[in-house]
C-alpha cells in the first residue's frame, strides 16, 4: 500500500488544553499605569471650620452694644456703663473737731530703777521674794546673817557701862574737890585736873555710845528692805552666798511700773509750738501706740521738755507720765508717742476717703442735686485717722465721693449711697439724709493719693 503523505503537525495547529493565555501587548505600545483611587482628606476642612468659628466668635463678643436711645448723650460718657448712672458711695461735709498731732519714736523708760545692794559684809541667809513679784516699800527681801553685829553690840553695850561708872566716879571727886578748894584743903590744880577727868570720861561715854547706834545700824542693814513700790526683776545673788558692801551687781534690781514714763523725740522745728503751750500752763495730753502706729496702749500727759536740743539728729527728748494702771507699759518697751498740740474746733471736715490727688491739684467730687457730679479743686491741712480738714473748696452738707471715682468724669451720672444712709438716691433725685458713718472706706482710687 503506498503510504499517505503526513501532514507535518504545528503549534499552530495543535488544540490548546488550556484557555490561551493573554498575548502581552507590543512593547511599542505600552499604555502608562493607572494611578490609584484618589482618598478624600477632612483635615483641611475641619480645621478651617475651627478658624471660622473662632472668628466668629472673637467678632460677636467684641461687637460694642448698640446705644440706648433713651440714654441720650449721658450713654456715651465714660464711667456711665451702658446707658446707665455709676453707683457711688458718697458721704456729706460736716463741721467738727480735729486734732493737730505730732508724733515721735519714744521707749518706755521707768521713772525709778534702784540696784539693791547690801551695805555690809556677811552671809546672805535668806531671800524672801520671788521673781517678779510686785514688792511695796519697806517689804523684807532678803536677810544677812546678823550674829556677828548682836556680839559686837553685846560689847559695846558692855564697855558703855563701864565708862559710865568711871564718869559717875569722876563726877563724885569732883564734886568732892570743889568743896575741899573752898576750905583750902587742896591745891587749885588738883581740882582743874579732876574736871578734866570728867570730861575726857564724857567722851567716852560718847563714844561707847556712837558704837552702838553704828552696831544697830549694822544690824538692821542685815534686814534688806525694798526702797520703793516696784517689780522684781530676776534674783542675781543666790543665799548662801557671802556678800561684800564693794559688790558692783547688788543683789535685784526693782522698776518701778506705776506711774511711768515715755521718753520720745520730735524735730526741733515742732518745738516752738509744744514749748509755747507748755509755758502758758496748758497739759497736752499725749497717747501711746505700738510699733504698727495701729494699737493704742495707754494715755498720759506731758510732764517736761530736755533742756537742750541734740544737734548730731535735731530732735529734743520729752518726757510724758502714764498711770499705767493696767501695765499696758513695758519698761524699755518700743512706742510711737502722739503728742495733741492743738485741737481745731468747728472746722469743715470730709472723710479721707474722699480727698483725691494727682500731680496738679487735690481735689473731691462733688455730687450736684440732679446727682451729677462735678469736680471741685479744694485745700486741705489737718489730717487725722479717718477725717481730713478742707480749708477751702467746699461748704458744711455738700455731698462727696468716697469710692467709685475711677468711674467718673465732670458731669456723670452717679448712683448716690450715703454713709450710714437707707437705699440708693437715683438720678435725678436731690440727696438728702444725715453723714452717718463717717469712717474711712476701703476702696481707693487710682492715680490719686489718700490724706
Amino acid at each position: 500500500m503506498d503510504e499517505q503523505p503526513r501532514t507535518p503537525v504545528s503549534v499552530e495547529n495543535m488544540t490548546p488544553i488550556a484557555p490561551p493565555l493573554p498575548t502581552p501587548p507590543a512593547s511599542g505600545r505600552e499604555r502608562p499605569p493607572q494611578p490609584p483611587p484618589p482618598r478624600r482628606r477632612l483635615w483641611p476642612w475641619i480645621l478651617l471650620l475651627a478658624l471660622l468659628g473662632a472668628g466668629g466668635y472673637y467678632y460677636w463678643s467684641k461687637k460694642p452694644a448698640p446705644p440706648n436711645p433713651a440714654a441720650g448723650r449721658a450713654g456715651g460718657r465714660r464711667g456711665e456703663g451702658a446707658g446707665g448712672a455709676a453707683p457711688v458711695d458718697a458721704a456729706k461735709a460736716f463741721k467738727g473737731n480735729i486734732g493737730v498731732y505730732v508724733t515721735g519714736l519714744g521707749a518706755v523708760t521707768p521713772i525709778y530703777t534702784v540696784t539693791v545692794k547690801t551695805q555690809i559684809n556677811g552671809q546672805l541667809i535668806a531671800v524672801n521674794y520671788k521673781e517678779g513679784d510686785i514688792v511695796h516699800k519697806g517689804d523684807l527681801l532678803a536677810e544677812i546673817d546678823a550674829r556677828p553685829y548682836e556680839a559686837q553690840l553685846t560689847q559695846y553695850e558692855g564697855q558703855l557701862q563701864r565708862d559710865q561708872a568711871a564718869l559717875e566716879n569722876a563726877r563724885v571727886d569732883q564734886a568732892r574737890y570743889e568743896t575741899l578748894i573752898k576750905q583750902n584743903a587742896i591745891p587749885e590744880q588738883q581740882l582743874a585736873t579732876q574736871i578734866a577727868t570728867v570730861k575726857s570720861d564724857e567722851g567716852i561715854v560718847k563714844n561707847d555710845e556712837g558704837l552702838i547706834q553704828a552696831v544697830k545700824v549694822n544690824i538692821m542693814y542685815c534686814h534688806i528692805t525694798a526702797p520703793i513700790t516696784g517689780r522684781v526683776g530676776l534674783r542675781l545673788v543666790d543665799p548662801g552666798n557671802y556678800v561684800q558692801a564693794s559688790d558692783s551687781t547688788g543683789l535685784l534690781v526693782i522698776t518701778q511700773l506705776q506711774p511711768i514714763s515715755v521718753i520720745f523725740t520730735i524735730a526741733e522745728d515742732q518745738l516752738p509750738a509744744v514749748y509755747a503751750r507748755q509755758r502758758a500752763g496748758q497739759k497736752l495730753p499725749v497717747d501711746a501706740f505700738d510699733r504698727t502706729m495701729t494699737v493704742k496702749l495707754a494715755s498720759g500727759m506731758l510732764t517736761t521738755i530736755d533742756n537742750e536740743i541734740d544737734q548730731t539728729t535735731g530732735t529734743v527728748k520729752l518726757r510724758a507720765t502714764f498711770d499705767n494702771s493696767r501695765n499696758e507699759l513695758f519698761p524699755n518697751q518700743f512706742v510711737n508717742a502722739r503728742l495733741l498740740e492743738q485741737e481745731k474746733r468747728g472746722v469743715v471736715l470730709v472723710p479721707s476717703a474722699a480727698v483725691q490727688r494727682n500731680s496738679q491739684m487735690t481735689y473731691v467730687y462733688v455730687v450736684k442735686p440732679d446727682s451729677t457730679v462735678t469736680l471741685r479743686q479744694v485745700t486741705v491741712s489737718t489730717s487725722d485717722d479717718n477725717n481730713t480738714e478742707v480749708d477751702s473748696g467746699l461748704a458744711e452738707g455738700d455731698v462727696v465721693v468716697l469710692t467709685g471715682v475711677d468711674k467718673l468724669v465732670e458731669g456723670s451720672k452717679v448712683v448716690v449711697h450715703l454713709q450710714g444712709s437707707g437705699p440708693d438716691i437715683p438720678p435725678g433725685k436731690k440727696p438728702s439724709g444725715t453723714s452717718g458713718n463717717r469712717t474711712k472706706p476701703a476702696t481707693k482710687a487710682p492715680n490719686s493719693t489718700q490724706q
